[in-house]
C-alpha cells in the first residue's frame, strides 16, 4: 500500500483522528510507533516514517506509543470497502482465523499457497499473515492483563500465544515491557470474575440514535435488547458462547463481554465492530452523499449513519427470508416462533408458546441472551415450529442446510459474488434478500436495493426519482457508499 508522505505528514500535524487506523507515524529517534492523532509533539520530518499496519511498523522495530495507544485504534475501513484476497484475508485475520487454524488454514480458505498470500500481504502491508496476527494477539493480551485477574500464563494462550517465552518476548517487543510490568500499572480491576470490560474506538461522527433504533425495532427474544442507550445480544463464538453490552458514548462504544472461553476475547471484539460499522470512513460516505442535493440536507441533519451489520451471518440471513414482503413487527414475531421452537417451547407443536412473547425484561435477562439458533438446528426443526407459509419454510430449510453443509458461506470473509451467486440459486431467494444479505452479513457497502418499498418511499419524501428503474439510475452517483444511502432512504421513507 502506497503511501503518500506529505498527506500523512500533514494529518499528523494537524492531529486528525479520521486517519487512525489507516496508517501509523513511526519515529526513528525514539523508536516509538504512533497513530496520527498522538497528542505527542509532531516529530521533525526527517525523522518520520509511515506505515500502512502496526504490524508493518513491529516489524520495522519500533513499539507501541503508550500514550496514544495506536494498536487499539480503530481498523482501516479499507478492509470493508475491499472484497479483493488481501480484504478478505485481513477480515480473517480479524476474526483470529490465524490463531485457530494457522497460515494455512488462511491460505486455503482464500485459495493461495501460503507463499503468495505471504507476498501478497507484504507488499500491501508490510507484513505477512504471521505478523499481522502477531500484533493482534499483543493487543487481545494487553487487554487481557489490564482488565481481567486471568494470571499471565492464561492470558498468554488465550490471547493465541503458542508459549510463554514468546508470549513475554512479543509483549516486550511491542510495548517495551514485561507483562507483569503492564499489569502493575493498570487501573483498578472492578466488577465480577470473568468480565471483560474495553473502549471500542471509531470515527466521528457516529450517529448513536439511528443504529440503536434500526437494532431496537429488530430486537429477538433470547437474542438481543435494547435497554435506553444500552445494546445487549448474545454470541455464539468459535470456542463457546458469550454475551457483550455495548454502550456507545462520545469517541467510544463502552463494551462489556462475558466470554465462557476468553480465546473468543479476539473475534468478539471483531464482530462488535462489525455490528455497530465502527470502522467505517463517515467523512468519506458523507461527503459522496452529500454531494447530491437529494441528499445534502439529510447527510447534514444526521451526519456519521452507519450500516447496521451483524454478529451471525446466518441469523441475518434467516431474518432477511422471514421479512420478505412482511413488516418489522410481523417479522419479529414469526422468528420469534421460530426461536422458541429451537428452543423446546412450542409444546408439542401447538400453536400456544410458554416462552417470552416480547424481549426480556432488562438487566436480569442479559443472563438469558444465548444468541440466534445454529443452522443444523433450524435445520430440523418439524414443520410445526416454522409458523409461516410453506413455501418460505422450504427456503429457511434449503438455506440452513447450505450453510450447515459449508456450501455457503455467510460471514463477512466470504467472496461477496460467489456467495450472492449462490444465495439466487436457493428456492425462495431473489436479488433483494441476496442484496439485503451481502449488505448487512457480508458488508458490503456498494449495495442498493431499487424495488424495496421503503427505499422508494424515502427517495419520494426526498424529491428523488421513486420508480424502480429511474432510482436504480440515480443512485450510481453514489457509488461506493450505495448501502449507507439505502439507510438513509430508510430513514426517510
Amino acid at each position: 500500500m502506497e503511501l503518500d508522505f506529505e498527506r500523512c505528514y500533514r494529518a499528523v500535524d494537524s492531529r486528525d483522528q479520521r486517519f487512525d487506523g489507516c496508517f501509523y507515524t513511526a519515529v526513528r529517534t525514539t523508536g516509538i510507533y504512533c497513530r496520527p492523532s498522538c497528542p505527542a509533539v509532531t516529530p521533525k520530518r526527517q525523522n518520520v516514517t509511515f506505515y500502512p499496519s502496526a504490524a508493518a511498523a513491529q516489524r520495522g522495530g519500533f513499539r507501541a506509543c503508550r500514550r496514544c495507544r495506536p494498536d487499539a485504534a480503530p481498523g482501516s475501513p479499507e478492509w470493508d470497502v475491499r472484497a479483493d484476497t488481501v480484504g478478505r484475508a485481513m477480515r480473517l485475520i480479524g476474526d483470529g482465523i490465524v490463531d485457530r487454524e494457522g497460515v494455512a488454514g488462511l491460505a486455503t480458505r482464500l485459495g493461495y499457497t501460503e507463499r503468495h498470500l505471504n507476498r501478497m500481504l507484504t507488499t500491501e502491508l508490510g507484513a505477512g499473515p504471521l505478523a499481522l496476527a502477531r500484533a493482534q494477539r499483543a493487543q487481545t493480551a494487553r487487554i487481557l492483563v489490564e482488565t481481567t485477574d486471568l494470571g499471565l500464563a492464561e492470558i498468554a494462550f488465550a490471547a493465541g500465544f503458542g508459549s510463554v517465552r514468546q508470549f513475554n518476548d512479543t509483549m516486550l517487543e511491542v510495548y517495551a515491557q514485561a507483562p507483569g510490568k503492564l499489569r502493575e500499572t493498570r487501573p483498578a480491576v472492578r466488577g465480577e470474575a470473568g468480565v471483560i470490560n474495553l473502549r471500542l474506538a471509531y470515527r466521528a461522527p457516529l450517529h448513536v440514535a439511528a443504529l440503536l433504533e434500526f437494532l431496537g425495532a429488530r430486537t429477538l427474544p433470547g437474542v438481543d435488547e435494547l435497554d435506553g442507550e444500552t445494546y445487549r445480544r448474545g454470541m455464539v463464538l468459535p470456542h463457546g458462547s458469550a454475551r457483550v453490552e455495548l454502550r456507545p458514548r462520545e469517541r467510544w462504544v463502552f463494551a462489556t463481554l462475558w466470554l465462557s472461553d476468553v480465546r473468543d476475547l479476539a473475534p468478539a471484539v471483531a464482530r462488535c465492530r462489525r455490528l455497530l460499522d465502527l470502522d467505517a470512513d463517515p467523512d468519506a460516505v458523507d461527503g459522496t452523499l452529500g454531494a447530491d442535493p437529494g441528499l445534502a440536507a439529510v447527510v447534514r441533519k444526521e451526519p456519521g449513519v452507519r450500516v447496521p451489520r451483524a454478529v451471525d451471518g446466518f441469523e441475518m440471513a434467516v431474518r432477511a427470508v422471514v421479512g420478505q414482503q412482511v413488516s418489522v413487527s410481523g417479522a419479529r414475531t414469526t422468528l420469534g416462533r421460530l426461536i422458541r421452537g429451537v428452543r423446546g417451547d412450542l409444546g408439542g407443536g401447538s400453536s400456544g408458546s410458554s416462552g417470552p412473547s416480547g424481549p426480556a425484561p432488562a438487566p436480569a435477562s442479559n443472563h438469558q441472551l444465548t444468541g440466534f439458533p445454529s443452522a443444523e438446528s433450524i435445520a430440523e426443526l418439524p414443520d410445526s415450529a416454522f409458523g409461516m407459509p410453506a413455501a418460505r419454510r422450504a427456503t429457511i430449510r434449503a438455506l440452513a442446510t447450505a450453510v450447515a453443509d459449508h456450501r455457503i458461506d455467510l460471514e463477512p470473509t466470504a467472496d461477496r459474488t460467489e456467495t450472492t451467486a449462490r444465495l439466487l440459486e436457493l428456492p425462495g431467494i431473489g436479488p433483494w434478500t441476496a442484496g439485503y444479505v451481502a449488505m448487512r452479513a457480508i458488508g458490503d457497502p456498494d449495495v442498493f436495493l431499487a424495488t424495496d418499498l421503503a427505499a422508494r418511499r424515502g427517495a419520494a419524501a426526498l424529491d428523488l426519482p421513486d420508480s424502480a428503474k429511474a432510482l436504480a439510475a440515480h443512485a450510481e452517483r453514489w457509488r461506493p457508499w450505495r448501502s449507507y444511502a439505502l439507510v438513509r432512504l430508510w430513514r426517510s421513507a
